[in-house]
């Protein structure tokens, strides 16, 4: 029983699962060293190898992922945090089985833009800024709350607005903004903050396709209307 007083500390750092599976891969790691990684810690007595090990001999990998948590705390050394910690891993692996990744939105218009962003503005009551970072194909990479608050250059500054799109590889971006006040038109400071990103885009390779700003039930697109 002594074996079971040695820490995984005491173990060459070659020995440990962890260090093991970063220069190795996974697929070196034994059932029993996979599942220590995920444990981290063993109990008073026993470490984290023994432990898993012990785990493994009442139940294989297909029984373990269908116990449930209340019963893995039957095991002696699982609490409820390894009890979910092994429940949460499972639970990850069955939804990888069933993942497909969804189709990025295409944007590729000012109605679109529009559409996309209307239910996340309508019933915002401050001025919200947002950037949308496309692909070559105007496919959805990311979108970014730059600002919330009165627009001024102060606030909606170049170097923010493309921080992200220079991080994500971004083709082009679409910014836009709403008006609480339901009228889309633009202000003088819009167009300003609009022509100071048209000038930092082309000097970063990022286009900027338009500005859409979103009042009530209606928007404005400063290309549409010759400001950009």
């Amino acid at each position: 029983m002594s074996e079971y007083h040695i820490r995984i500390q005491d173990l060459q750092p070659q020995d440990r699962p962890r260090e093991r599976l970063l220069k190795n891969g996974p697929s070196a790691l034994s059932d029993s060293e996979l599942l220590a990684i995920i444990l981290r810690t063993g109990t008073r007595g026993e470490n984290v190898l023994n432990l898993c090990s012990r785990i493994l001999s009442t139940y294989n990998i297909q029984q373990l992922s269908r116990t449930s948590p209340t019963k893995l705390q039957e095991i002696r050394g699982v609490g409820a945090a390894k009890a979910a910690e092994m429940t949460a891993m499972f639970e990850l692996a069955r939804r990888l089985e069933t993942f497909t990744e969804e189709e990025r939105p295409r944007i590729s218009s000012p109605e679109a833009a529009y559409r996309f962003l209307y239910p996340k503005l309508r019933e915002q009551k401050k001025e919200s800024f947002i950037a949308l970072h496309l692909d070559t194909k105007n496919r959805l990479l990311c979108e970014e709350t730059v600002s919330v608050g009165s627009l001024n250059a102060n606030i909606v500054h170049p170097r923010e607005v493309f921080k992200t799109a220079i991080q994500e590889s971004a083709a082009a971006i679409i910014v836009a903004h709403n008006h609480p006040s339901g009228d889309p038109a633009p202000s003088q400071s819009d167009i300003d903050i609009t022509r100071k990103l048209v000038e930092t885009g082309r000097v970063v390779g990022i286009e900027l396709y338009d500005h859409i700003i979103v009042g009530d039930g209606r928007f404005l697109s400063l290309k549409e209307q010759n400001l950009i």
